[in-house]
């Protein structure tokens, strides 16, 4: 098999090492980097991951590195093709995503500035919440072009979506297909005028109850699992959206996902990062692609636009 290109995930908690691992199981990458502020913790992660190597049959080497705020330790990720940015303070319950942007601001655009610094030519996939906001500001902090900075939200959103349709109608996950768009919050739209079963659509097997009611569990899907843990949130599904992202890229897959990116005129909106529909290659975001959407879904996705519009031009001074 041919390996190539390097990717780092930077935060070395549940999330990111787990991201880590699925990427190193892909075996397409020649080298994945984990970094950590915790002295230590990403270099033994890396070594138990290298350690499953011959169990799992790959061969992508998996290297840990301890980071600082001042920069130190960031030469290991240098001349990444993918950077995936976790780092920040999860949520715990009764948090809003909302509630960590101060402190995971200055978290995030520390990083996104050593990112630009030692990765000039990275693709950013940003996981860190609130998810919106913290994708326009490493975009602002790196001063990368906005198709090389992308947000994950729409692929674990729809994913859930997807995992709640099959369980309400005992089907199989494969028989589904869902789309969630807008922002990665309380303006989540899920979409079920693209949502089918087996091909056919949605609402030839539920009622516009139920769905409203699986569209609501949806958009509180993030805060249902950290309610449950009690302690940390969500990374077993975000972990997988990420990695499919980050292995798009560096397949240049041409792969349509729905993920946070840069809409400049696209549904009638400009200027903002938004949930859409995009797709992704080696240089990021190639296209955002318009899908038919009903006239009440077009009109929230707007009401999104301009919710996340505003909180975005926030983090300018965070």
């Amino acid at each position: 098999m041919s390996r190539s290109g390097k990717v780092t995930v930077v935060g070395a908690g549940f999330y990111g090492s787990t991201t880590a691992l699925r990427l190193a199981e892909y075996d397409i990458f020649e080298t994945v980097v984990l970094t950590d502020i915790v002295e230590g913790k990403p270099e033994g992660l890396a070594l138990d991951i290298n350690q499953s190597r011959s169990i799992e049959g790959f061969e992508t080497k998996v290297i840990g590195a301890t980071t600082t705020a001042d920069g130190a330790g960031y030469e290991a990720t240098a001349n990444s093709d993918v950077v995936v940015i976790t780092a920040g303070l999860p949520r715990k319950p009764g948090m809003s995503r909302m509630d960590l942007i101060g402190v995971n601001a200055g978290i995030v655009r520390g990083v996104a500035e050593n990112i630009a610094k030692h990765s000039p030519n990275a693709v950013i996939i940003v996981v860190s919440n609130p998810l919106d906001e913290m994708t326009a500001l490493t975009r602002l902090a790196t001063g990368f072009p906005h198709n090389r900075v992308i947000g994950q939200a729409g692929m674990l959103d729809t994913a859930r979506f997807t995992h709640f349709v099959a369980e309400k109608l005992a089907v199989p996950v494969s028989a589904v297909k869902t789309l969630t768009l807008g922002s990665h919050g309380d303006t989540m739209v899920p979409v079920p005028s693209r949502c089918t079963v087996n091909g056919q659509p949605l609402s030839t097997f539920l009622s516009e109850t139920d769905i409203a009611e699986l569209v609501d569990r949806t958009r509180n899907g993030g805060a249902e699992v950290v309610a449950l843990l009690k302690t940390g949130s969500a990374y077993y599904a975000p972990s997988a959206a990420a990695a499919r992202m980050a292995k798009a890229v560096i397949e240049d897959s041409g792969a349509v996902m729905p993920v946070c990116a840069w809409v400049d005129g696209e549904y009638g909106i400009t200027g903002v990062y938004l949930g859409v529909e995009a797709e992704i290659g080696k240089a990021g975001i190639r296209k955002v692609v318009e899908g038919a959407l009903t006239e009440s879904e077009l009109a929230a996705l707007k009401v999104a636009a301009e919710a996340v519009r505003a909180k975005q031009a926030d983090v300018v001074d965070l």
